[in-house]
């Protein structure tokens, strides 16, 4: 096992702004965006150096957003925290807004961005920043603080939520492990349990969702579009994709990869002996062996993961290491905590924070090193020399996440002393890899929906989902009497209320992240180094670029989605 290092990093010294700057007040801040608005730019020395201070202030203000969110996320029974992260989106940044605005407009009038544009790092930024220009309406700026407050409302309501089983209070993650167990009358038990639990907020997400989906209705308005659809995909900057290739997605995904898990699912029943599953079913294993438990506690679950990167390069240990060296992972599930997992970028210091909910499955280890892979991308292209650089499009930052995961893979022998057992986790990530892909599809279609049918009703929104999961399922689950169950399992889906149409990326980059595990099991290596320089150039190239440096395609045509399934189905049946 080699040794590795954290890194030695410190904050980078302030030129711009006060090295003691704290934010209790807009009055804290206001002076930087007046000197930005109001300063002469006479050669493009000087615009350079303005653009610098402006990258400046953004990483800084960035950063005390993301450990406001990351506090309020880790503990959101405390008041505190809360109001804080409140404070910072209803009354910092409506008032940035407009001063964001007219930055925006100086770059775009200034004659020295002309000369600029010829760097393709350069060109990237001032395209997002004209459609920027674009979209801004400053009747949105109240519109888009109420939305940032209103979308927050998902975590708490899902962190309050636990369930008495054994004399124990569960959080929905802990109870979940028990759906693994291989007595069905304790998977159905606990199983009614969550469902019992989460009937009593079906309303509360109900309402809440309509509130958001009013709230962007109006913004899209507002902007001149005609619904929140188009706008979105336009404020995402998805300058490389359209509507239509969203719609191929999806169908492809019905053609080609819901035929491969209804086959998976024949084979389970067959070995459960069952003609149908029950919904309490679906994570057991089906030949009776205990879940996979791959660790106990998260500082195993880091420890472990921190060997493994450094054993596929060890750059990549070194970047846990130094994350643990300065306490940016909170990975234990906990009452009061947010849902979910995320990496969540930090642009002044450069070192990311890894967020989970870690309860020693093996999804907590998926988790873990696909937010590694987020970190990694975080450290590769901390260097860079404008904030701007590093806004990266989902597409690229879930390519980085997902290929850490299938990289792994062979690695996982850190967890599992067992071979059988390290056999069943590959296999098990690989079939959840092309399962979990109709159910990104189906999110995704359902949005489309959802926005394009701004006025439905709650009625009509699980009769589309629904006849959705109809389309998107194999048939093969048996709902009697849960039938509610099925209907507003959209209520799970974290991005619908915090993210919208953040979706779709997980699934090409899907795609992208099996095309990269496919090189690498012709050239490890190569495919590595591959994929680091992808990663550097964060959002400095196209997406279809930064895939061709990676030495994949941008692709998510039927045909290619087919080539990917038939070499996965391979690689399974090695297995």
């Amino acid at each position: 096992m080699g040794l590795f290092y954290a890194m030695k990093i410190t904050r980078p010294e302030r030129k711009f702004v006060k090295e003691s700057l704290s934010i209790n007040s807009w009055e804290d801040i206001a002076p930087y965006y007046s000197n930005l608005v109001d300063r002469k730019i006479e050669t493009l020395e000087d615009f350079q150096q303005w653009l610098s201070d402006q990258s400046e202030i953004e990483a800084i203000l960035e950063e005390d957003a993301a450990w406001r969110y990351i506090k309020m996320t880790i503990d959101t029974k405390d008041e505190n925290l809360n109001k804080a992260y409140t404070f910072f989106v209803s009354e910092i940044e409506p008032k940035i807004a407009p001063f964001s605005n007219k930055l925006n407009q100086k770059i775009n009038d200034t004659e020295f961005t002309e000369s600029l544009k010829d760097d393709p790092a350069y060109f990237i930024m001032f395209r997002g920043i004209q459609k920027a220009l674009e979209l801004y309406r400053e009747e949105n700026i109240p519109l888009q603080a109420e939305l940032a407050q209103e979308s927050q409302k998902f975590g708490a309501l899902s962190a309050a939520q636990s369930v008495e089983h054994d004399n124990k209070t569960l959080t929905m993650q802990q109870a979940s492990l028990y759906l693994k167990e291989t007595n069905e009358s304790t998977r159905k038990t606990v199983f009614d349990k969550i469902v019992e639990r989460r009937r009593q907020d079906v309303d509360a997400f109900d309402d809440l969702f309509d509130t958001l989906l009013k709230k962007r209705h109006q913004i899209a308005i507002n902007a001149g579009f005609e619904n929140f659809r188009d706008y979105k995909l336009t404020a995402m900057g998805r300058f490389d994709y359209s509507v239509k290739d969203c719609e191929n997605f999806h169908e492809s995904v019905k053609n080609v990869i819901v035929p491969i898990v209804k086959r998976f699912q024949d084979e389970k029943l067959s070995k459960l002996g069952k003609d149908l599953f029950k919904p309490w079913d679906l994570d057991v294993d089906p030949e009776g062996r205990k879940p996979l438990k791959p660790f106990e506690k998260g500082d195993e679950l880091l420890n472990k993961t921190i060997n493994m990167f450094n054993r596929v390069d060890p750059y990549f240990g070194d970047c846990l290491s130094t994350m643990k060296e300065m306490s940016h992972l909170d990975l234990e599930s906990k009452p009061g905590k947010s849902p979910g997992g995320y990496n969540y970028p930090l642009y002044e210091i450069g070192v990311p924070f890894i967020f989970m909910n870690a309860v020693g499955s093996q999804r907590d280890l998926v988790t873990m090193v696909h937010e590694g892979g987020h970190a990694v991308h975080s450290f590769l292209s901390r260097d860079l020399p404008l904030t701007g650089f590093k806004s990266l499009p989902s597409e690229v930052a879930e390519l980085a996440s997902m290929s850490m995961e299938l990289f792994t893979m062979e690695e996982w022998d850190e967890f599992y002393n067992d071979t059988d057992e390290f056999k069943r986790a590959k296999k098990d990530q690989l079939e959840t890899t092309l399962k979990l892909l109709p159910w990104i599809a189906q999110v995704d279609e359902f949005q489309h929906w959802l926005y394009v049918n701004h006025s439905h009703t709650s009625a009509e929104r699980k009769e589309k989902w629904i006849s959705l999961c109809k389309e998107y399922s194999t048939g093969l689950v048996d709902y009697t009497n849960y039938e509610d169950v099925l209907a507003n399992s959209w209520q799970r889906q974290l991005h619908i209320f915090e993210v919208p149409f953040y979706y779709i990326e997980y699934g090409i980059a899907q795609l992208g992240a099996l095309g990269m595990w496919k090189n690498s099991l012709e050239n490890k290596p190569e495919t590595i180094e591959n994929y680091k320089n992808a990663l550097r150039l964060a959002y400095t190239r196209t997406i279809p670029e930064i895939y061709q440096t990676a030495g994949i395609e941008f692709n998510f045509s039927q045909q290619h989605i087919q080539n990917l399934a038939d070499f996965i189905n391979d690689q399974i049946s090695k297995l």
